[in-house]
């Protein structure tokens, strides 16, 4: 099998989300996709202060030649994959720059300083517009909307990992991503997971272009249904 070729040699992606999400589980599943294409994939995390709830985030160095150290360097990641729209806008203020790209879902989990009244959440419209103001390409999609329409919210992990696939930027085929969750899960889960990860590239799909800043300031929302 030829190795695959990337856009930049290492590419950096950085997923992020809170503890819950299935932060790790998606960080696997990408590396193990890109495995499959003989490409080497160093993968580093972190954890915030609680399992549940704190921020969780997962460097991913990809490359077809050589393993690279599992930090990305600072302002040096091609592509970030946020599960919660506040910590996309964490991770861009350090490893973006105005070329990283940022696919990200819409649907906010409030920390528990805002749930007891002691800090405020910005709103999605004021998150939208600071993302964009630090990145020339980025998508919004509700992908936890889409998830409980298949009966579970952690589907949205799966969902942005088929919406990664659709961007373009990696070589991440549906039929690597069948065999990679084939491998640790039961047929009819194998299934759910294959609806899961079409819709996350249907969003894409469905809309061409990412969203961008206009004169106006206003921005596109990609929602399934």
């Amino acid at each position: 099998m030829e190795k695959a070729t990337l856009l930049s040699d290492p590419y950096n992606v950085i997923i992020t989300g809170v503890g819950g999400q299935g932060n790790v589980m998606a960080s696997r599943v990408l590396g193990n996709m890109l495995s499959v294409k003989g490409l080497q994939v160093t993968i580093g995390e972190t954890f915030g202060a609680s399992q549940r709830g704190g921020s969780v985030m997962s460097h991913l160095r990809i490359s077809a030649a050589s393993t690279w150290s599992p930090q990305i360097p600072e302002s040096r990641a091609h592509m970030v994959v946020a599960l919660e729209p506040i910590e996309a806008l964490r991770v861009l203020m350090v490893y973006g720059n105005p070329k990283t790209k940022v696919l990200c879902n819409t649907r906010a989990i409030q920390p528990v300083s805002v749930i007891c009244g002691d800090a405020d959440y910005p709103s999605l419209g004021f998150l939208k517009q600071s993302i964009l103001e630090l990145t020339e390409n980025a998508w919004f999609v509700d992908a936890t909307a889409a998830a409980l329409k298949l009966g579970n919210p952690i589907y949205g992990n799966i969902m942005m990992i088929g919406a990664l696939a659709a961007i373009g930027d990696l070589p991440m085929e549906r039929e690597d991503f069948r065999t990679v969750i084939s491998k640790t899960m039961a047929p009819e889960k194998t299934e759910a997971n294959l609806s899961a990860y079409d819709t996350g590239a249907q969003m894409i799909h469905s809309k061409n272009e990412p969203a961008g800043l206009t004169g106006d300031r206003t921005v596109h929302t990609l929602k399934n249904g």
